[in-house]
């Protein structure tokens, strides 16, 4: 050891395994580290590791002393704490790209895999796109368009050129033309710095809406028409950001299909099943039968799939015959819903249907039960003596234990809470799971609209149903007793909604005042159980006439005589709400009717105002998914991976934002990255930092920390971060000459990453050799924020290269080297990693 003691400590990386005979010295790991204490002889000190024994396991190392005093060594971290210098910038970095590296390293593919992998990508991507040309058509031969048609816009509009950025639009008119003596019809766009005309044909090849989620539908400036660099830079940050949710949505799918369960037996039983089913199923019905069937008995990866349709359409009994062919192979179902009275509702009909096969047990788990009850039903549960488990969110407790789940059924999903959506999603990679909705949330919309997740629409009406009359007008009382008086004289019941529990024994006072001799009641969330089911009850078997409740009816009612709702203060309520809403009513062959009140228009909001439109143009049947899609225009995305919505789409706005994804997802595979091995990078610069006595001396066995830095980078960009905060952590910042040992590392890790063999410099070039392709090249250098490295890049065959201003010292050279790979290993959240 007295060769510690020098004044220097030369060493490079690949020295340092050579120098140290790691069997003859007891091994421990830096990570481990929880604190650091001095014996009482004061020539040793014990390490002490966190273990998840009773016990703690202690190493003792000898021979060094502490050269620095605990003022010296507090300041040492003081400062470390302080200062923000390139590694731990590049730190802060990695921490945040790679906050779900678990997740990711799920999604490990060989080359093989990866080609099959990307394959399905793109079949999911059309399947996207077929969904979305069977409501909008369009030319199929040409990518997905969400172009506006110039003539459907109004004065005052703002509109999005592909080229020019935002303006707003002003009119269409006749004018002459450079090359022709006949006028032509010019569309006009007012700029920042402008105005400017297209012809109506070049116009609807380039404009789009200016659509904002979450956001008014202001832009916060209008593009310039002779500056249009500001503009390129809002749509490659756009570009950018879409490129990384299409490679997050890759991994969120892979990491499904990675999911393995032995497909179910196709059982002959299921065509008595069906057989029971005393409806002639409509022709999406049909399809949505094929693709249930198809994903449970043909697939070896669990199911995800969402059914959309309008209520009354037919979801259930998708979800029946899933369940009947999970049940007969042995496993469980859960059936979850949102509220009380549709959970009730679901039980009531499994029960009924299930009635002729007594080996299959169906249960009900509420509030409801008294606690006796549910303790047996948790028992029943646990030991599978219940097939199917109908119920609330308390399903997803952690008390409910099953014995054998196979399936998981989710009526309206977005009824439920955050942690709710998360439970059901932590479901997804073990069992099957069926979602039914009548308007999906935004996120499920998302999914299904670019074919991540597996979607059924049934749009088409059964042949009793008719039309759902919505009258759309300002509240007043005579129209209220009009409407009711109308339902009651044709023998019906009428559901009147408020959004608030406050304002319903108003509403009631004023009823029984003008109906004396008609019974009414009231409902909502807060009542006693047995109260609540009792109204229900009476409501659906006649005895009510008029329930005045809050949404809780949003879901789940199916009531054939009450075919007129009134839904009061509307402006309170959100577009898949009022959807949901005006279809409790409509469930038989009687024309229902829908008479949705707000108050003054001009105390109304522009996001009001425009839900009140859609719900106007949604009036046909079987149109909950268009409206979904205009709910999440006006709503936005919401939390797609959990992280709030950025000002991403708000660059370019949701119309051409969406055309980006689609294109993006198109090209998928042009956007491909293979790593390389750590040990196959070579760093062709001459350079051996010398490591001070002083910092030699203050390390526990610096040659078992350097070989521990060396194998964090050959583990992965992740472990190598850990390990430098925690060598800051214990020791302070380090002297210049290990931060140089440390860069280097980091040099070779994000090489290996990029693709990059070997890095050498020749003169004023340095030259990265690489697997990389131009494409991939292309975006990288798009994404990148600095512009002093993105000019000096030029991309040749295979190699990257950089033309300097002058020859750099060796340890300069490294330092830009460092900073240059760290804005290219930036992108690769953008980039496709197998």
């Amino acid at each position: 050891m007295a060769s510690l003691k020098a004044s220097s400590f030369p060493i490079s990386l690949s020295e340092s395994s050579k120098q140290l005979n790691l069997s003859s010295r007891v091994y421990w790991r830096l990570f481990s580290f929880t604190s650091l204490r001095q014996n009482r002889n004061g020539n040793r000190r014990i390490l002490m590791r966190s273990s998840s024994s009773s016990s703690s396991s202690t190493v003792y190392t000898h021979g060094y002393s502490m050269s620095s005093s605990p003022t010296q060594q507090q300041q040492r971290k003081e400062k470390f704490e302080s200062e923000t210098d390139d590694i731990s910038l590049l730190n802060e970095r990695i921490r945040r790209d790679l906050s779900k590296r678990e997740a990711s390293k799920n999604t490990t593919l060989d080359s093989k895999e990866a080609e099959k992998y990307i394959q399905l990508v793109k079949e999911q991507q059309q399947k996207g796109l077929k969904k979305l040309r069977g409501d909008r058509g369009g030319d199929k031969s040409e990518g997905f368009s969400y172009k506006v048609d110039p003539y459907s816009l109004h004065s005052g509009d703002y509109v999005v050129h592909k080229k020019v950025g935002i303006g707003r639009f002003v009119d269409i008119k006749f004018d002459a033309s450079k090359d022709s003596t006949q006028p032509i019809e010019y569309v006009f766009i007012e700029y920042a710095d402008g105005m400017a005309k297209l012809p109506v044909k070049q116009a609807a090849r380039m404009l789009y809406r200016y659509n904002l989620p979450n956001e008014t539908k202001r832009p916060r400036t209008l593009s310039r028409l002779n500056d249009t660099s500001v503009w390129e830079k809002r749509r490659t940050k756009g570009k950018i950001a879409i490129q990384k949710m299409v490679v997050d949505l890759m991994e969120l799918y892979l990491h499904r299909l990675k999911q393995k369960r032995p497909p179910y037996p196709k059982s002959c039983a299921i065509s008595e099943f069906t057989a029971e089913f005393l409806y002639e199923p409509t022709p999406d019905q049909k399809q949505a039968f094929i693709d249930v069937e198809k994903d449970l008995t043909e697939r070896e990866t669990p199911m995800d799939r969402l059914i959309c349709g309008d209520v009354g359409f037919g979801k259930t009994e998708v979800a029946l015959r899933a369940i009947f062919s999970v049940v007969s192979a042995g496993k469980q179902a859960m059936v979850l819903a949102p509220t009380i009275v549709l959970a009730k509702q679901h039980f009531d009909v499994m029960s009924e249907r299930f009635s002729q096969y007594p080996d299959i047990k169906v249960g009900l788990l509420s509030r409801f039960q008294t606690r006796s009850e549910k303790e047996v039903y948790l028992a029943m549960i646990k030991n599978g003596e219940l097939d199917i488990i109908v119920g609330t969110h308390a399903l997803l407790g952690s008390r409910v234990v099953y014995n054998n789940l196979g399936l998981l059924v989710v009526d309206e999903e977005q009824r439920f809470g955050v942690k709710q959506k998360e439970k059901i999603a932590s479901f997804k990679t073990t069992v099957d799971v069926l979602t039914l909705s009548a308007t999906p949330i935004p996120r499920t919309l998302y999914l299904a609209l670019t074919g991540f997740r597996d979607a059924s629409l049934i749009s088409t009406p059964p042949p009793e149903r008719v039309p759902i009359r919505t009258h759309l007008s300002a509240y007043s009382e005579e129209k209220v007793i009009a409407a009711i008086k109308f339902e009651l004289d044709r023998g019906g019941k009428v559901f009147y909604v408020l959004p608030r529990i406050k304002g319903l024994e108003e509403v009631k006072g004023f009823l029984e005042q003008s109906f004396p001799d008609v019974d009414i009641a009231v409902a909502h969330g807060k009542q006693y159980s047995k109260q609540l089911e009792e109204t229900m009850e009476n409501f659906a078997q006649g005895e009510t006439k008029i329930l005045i409740s809050t949404n809780i009816v949003e879901s789940g009612l199916d009531i054939q005589d009450a075919n007129t709702i009134i839904i009061q203060d509307v402006h309170q309520f959100g577009l898949a709400q009022l959807y949901q809403l005006r279809g409790r009513v409509g469930r038989a062959d009687k024309e229902a009717h829908a008479h949705i009140f707000y108050p003054d228009k001009s105390l109304l909001s522009d996001e009001a105002l425009e839900r009140l439109a859609a719900l106007e143009e949604c009036r046909d049947l079987g149109q909950g998914f268009q409206l979904a899609e205009r709910d999440m225009g006006i709503r936005g995305f919401g939390n797609i991976f959990g992280e709030q919505q950025t000002g991403d789409v708000g660059n370019v706005g949701i119309d051409l934002f969406f055309e980006m994804l689609f294109e993006s997802l198109s090209k998928v595979g042009d956007h491909r990255l293979i790593s390389v091995p750590y040990q196959t990078v070579q760093l062709d610069i001459n350079i051996t930092p010398h490591l001070p006595s002083e910092y030699i001396n203050y390390l526990e066995n610096p040659m078992e920390i350097i070989n521990e830095a060396e194998k964090a980078a050959e583990n992965d960009i992740w472990s190598l971060m850990q390990f430098t905060e925690n060598l800051r952590r214990q020791y302070g910042k380090e002297p210049y000459s290990m931060e140089i040992l440390l860069k280097k590392l980091y040099v070779r890790r994000m090489a290996a990453d990029l693709g990059i063999t070997r890095i050498y410099a020749s003169g004023k070039m340095v030259g990265m050799i690489t697997n990389m392709s131009a494409k991939v090249f292309k975006l990288i250098i798009e994404s990148m924020t600095s512009d002093a490295h993105r000019n000096s890049l030029v991309f040749e065959k295979n190699q990257i290269k950089a033309e300097l201003l002058l020859e750099l010292p060796r340890e300069q050279l490294l330092n830009w080297i460092f900073q240059c790979l760290a804005e290219l290993h930036a992108s690769l959240p953008a980039l496709v990693k197998y």
